[in-house]
């Protein structure tokens, strides 16, 4: 790229041009590389976030079940119908369980898959190649 930058340099035009086309073909190779490994990078963020999300939820629902069979076992205890017991408890357990899905659904969406690197990279390359034209 210093090449062209050159004062008295007596190669012709088409020449110049045609080193600046095979410059801008591998910075777009370069650039495509970037991008791939930034976004494999935030893919497998998210890819922990997800085996995080499903493996807690693996452990926590049998520990829930166990723990609302109790609650369904101490509410027939006290006097309320078996049925009745198990709609409360099953009621609580669902509101429960729909803010930990909507928790985790906003964790998800809140991860930023722009390359931004890529990005920035892209526009120092585009100002580059108007000061090599110009």
């Amino acid at each position: 790229m210093a090449e062209l930058e050159r004062v008295g340099d007596d190669r012709s035009l088409g020449d110049l041009f045609a080193e600046l086309a095979r410059e801008m073909t591998t910075l777009v190779r370069q650039e495509a590389t970037l991008a791939k490994a930034e976004l494999g990078q935030k893919a497998s963020r998210v890819g922990a976030h997800v085996a995080s999300l499903a493996a807690g939820g693996a452990v926590a629902y049998a520990g829930l079940l166990a723990i609302l069979a109790a609650i369904i076992g101490l509410l027939t205890k006290a006097g309320l119908e078996w049925w009745a017991s198990a709609l409360l408890v099953g009621a609580v357990a669902a509101a429960i369980g729909v803010y930990l899905v909507m928790k985790g659904i906003k964790a998800l969406k809140s991860e930023d898959f722009t390359p931004r690197k890529t990005l920035e990279s892209l526009k120092e390359d585009a100002q580059w190649a108007r000061r090599q034209t110009s």
